[in-house]
């Protein structure tokens, strides 16, 4: 069995026992002493208020990375005092620490009914000086956060300080920090001790710059990964609970303490970090050097100048491409053999067994790259753009590049989510009918989002790019990138079919608007994000001649 336990003890003596025989459950307990803690058995979890959001959660408030950080005051705190009882050492000495300019440790005597008869002669200019400052902007103009225990060891200081980029400086003695069989607590916060109160603005102005960017980033990475929901709180300790019964497959303290963290990097995918998209600079590995192409096919072979075969033939010519994978989807037999063209890298075709649209994204065995190109049957590309977009992956293998953008938007009148594929400033998806992106996503498509979004997707044949941008904007919080200017790439011919008529139905446009908006109630939140870059060649478009272009052909489209 497995207990969560949201709050350690009450008053008045706040004793962590929860008041009935736990037999041998594992404890997930807020608060927890490391005295009772039990070591690789309960998982210490964050205390949090009752309005934490359940999933999804705000993203972290570092906005800039300046060093040094523009913040005005150094150390801040403001609180109770607590006069009597447990947890009153520690906040009744922090006047000693406060300087009333950029060391800001306020409390105020007002707590409780009974505050009055234990008022020392302090408080009322304790009281007077606590109400001048407005605790919000303190918090988001501070390089340091105090979290001195409270009545229990945890506070809710502890998250907040988290979210706004304002370094946990813990006082708080014998706490087993959250998470911390698997969260290097020392690369996002400052671990104090109640005994050396008076040693701590020192301490903290010994930091050098540069490490005091690196804390504020790991606050809001662990804050993103990990604390922002209650959900995150939930998956994180049940993860923590499977790496231990699942030793051979854990995951180590880099995956654990490095973006994307835990929760998106699956150890039964690989137990070798090399085969995720997110650790090539730490391995001092270069990104794949080849790509393998998937084409999804859904309408039958008729015609030997269809726009699937000179697809084919333009991704084959690719002096990247390794393999390409046809995914026949289409309800007629497969064609044979000799219908296909001669091409110089081995085509494989794979018959869907249940032909629904979320197969694209399936696992395949047969992709022996760690790049994938995806691409629609009707999609236009010459071999050039195919080469220029894999160069560019090369340099951003935990994102999705390619051509066709689209873009999301508030709708204020309806109050939801709204999808567009004009023309516009900016984008926030790539979609999957001409882009690449790292085969690993195959493996979280299809084993991390819920059977509804998927089965969701099937059922419309529709909107599975759009989950696919979802979900890689949800693991690396950055956009998709677009490059260079192509904005059709589909063949009009097409529009013939039965098939590609879709897209010209208002109730396929309709359908990806609903899905914008399921999806974002699943995720909890919208993870999407703009983007107003568009990679060029460098060259592109300049008045040189063309012979000194390596890409020429781009400009021709």
């Amino acid at each position: 069995h497995l207990i969560f336990n949201l709050y350690s003890g009450t008053w008045p003596d706040y004793t962590e026992d929860v008041g009935f025989d736990i037999g041998q459950a594992m404890l997930a307990k807020a608060s927890i002493s490391t005295e009772n803690f039990r070591p690789n058995f309960d998982v210490s979890i964050p205390l949090f208020s009752k309005d934490h959001p359940r999933t999804g959660g705000e993203r972290g408030f570092l906005k800039f990375n300046t060093i040094p950080p523009l913040r005005k005051y150094m150390l801040v705190f403001k609180g109770k005092r607590y006069l009597t009882g447990i947890g009153s050492d520690t906040r009744n000495a922090l006047y000693h620490v406060h300087n009333g300019e950029d060391v800001l440790l306020l409390t105020t005597c007002k707590h409780g009914k009974d505050w009055q008869k234990h008022k020392d002669s302090r408080c009322d200019r304790d009281n007077t000086e606590y109400e001048k400052y407005d605790y919000r902007e303190m918090l988001h103009n501070a390089t340091f956060c105090l979290v001195p225990r409270g009545r229990r060891l945890g506070s809710f200081r502890f998250l907040e300080a988290l979210q706004a980029a304002c370094v946990p400086v813990m006082l708080s003695n014998g706490w087993e920090l959250p998470f911390s069989e698997v969260i290097n607590w020392n690369q996002a916060a400052v671990i104090g001790d109640e005994r050396l109160l008076l040693q701590i603005p020192s301490t903290i102005r010994s930091i050098h710059q540069d490490k005091i960017l690196a804390l504020r980033q790991q606050t809001q990475f662990l804050w993103e990964a990990y604390f922002s929901s209650v959900e995150k709180i939930v998956l994180t300790t049940l993860e923590i609970i499977q790496d231990r019964i699942f030793k051979h497959i854990s995951r180590n303290s880099l995956i654990w303490n490095k973006h994307p963290g835990g929760l998106f990097v699956l150890p039964q995918y690989s137990s070798y970090l090399g085969d995720f998209p997110y650790y090539y600079a730490n391995l001092g590995l270069k990104p794949p050097s080849k790509f393998t192409a998937v084409i999804h096919a859904v309408t039958p072979l008729v015609s030997q100048s269809q726009p699937v075969l000179k697809l084919l033939v333009a991704a084959a010519k690719s002096q990247y491409c390794a393999q390409i994978i046809v995914l026949w989807n289409c309800d007629k037999p497969l064609p044979a053999k000799h219908r296909w063209p001669a091409t110089a890298v081995p085509v494989i075709v794979i018959e869907g067994e249940s032909k629904v649209m979320s197969s694209r994204f399936l696992p395949y065995d047969n992709i022996i790259t760690d790049a994938v190109l995806s691409l629609d049957e009707d999609t236009v590309l010459s071999t050039t753009e195919v080469d220029f977009a894999f160069t560019v992956w090369q340099s951003f293998p935990e994102r999705i590049v390619g051509y066709p953008a689209r873009s999301h938007f508030w709708d204020n009148s309806k109050e939801r989510w709204g999808y567009t594929s004009k023309w516009t400033n900016d984008y926030s998806m790539v979609l999957t009918g001409a882009a690449i992106y790292h085969k690993y996503y195959h493996y979280l498509y299809s084993h991390y989002l819920p059977a509804s979004l998927k089965n969701m997707v099937d059922q419309l044949a529709n909107c599975e790019d759009i989950l696919m941008n979802f979900l890689v904007s949800a693991v690396t919080k950055l956009p998709p990138i677009k490059v260079t200017q192509k904005k059709q790439y589909k063949e009009t011919m097409m529009g013939q079919t039965s098939r590609a008529s879709r897209w010209a139905d208002p109730d396929h446009f309709a359908q990806r608007q609903s899905c914008m908006n399921t999806f974002a109630s699943w995720f909890g939140y919208m993870p999407l994000i703009h983007s107003q870059m568009r990679l060029d060649p460098v060259l592109f478009k300049d008045q040189v001649s063309i012979l000194r272009k390596k890409y020429r052909d781009i400009e021709r489209l």
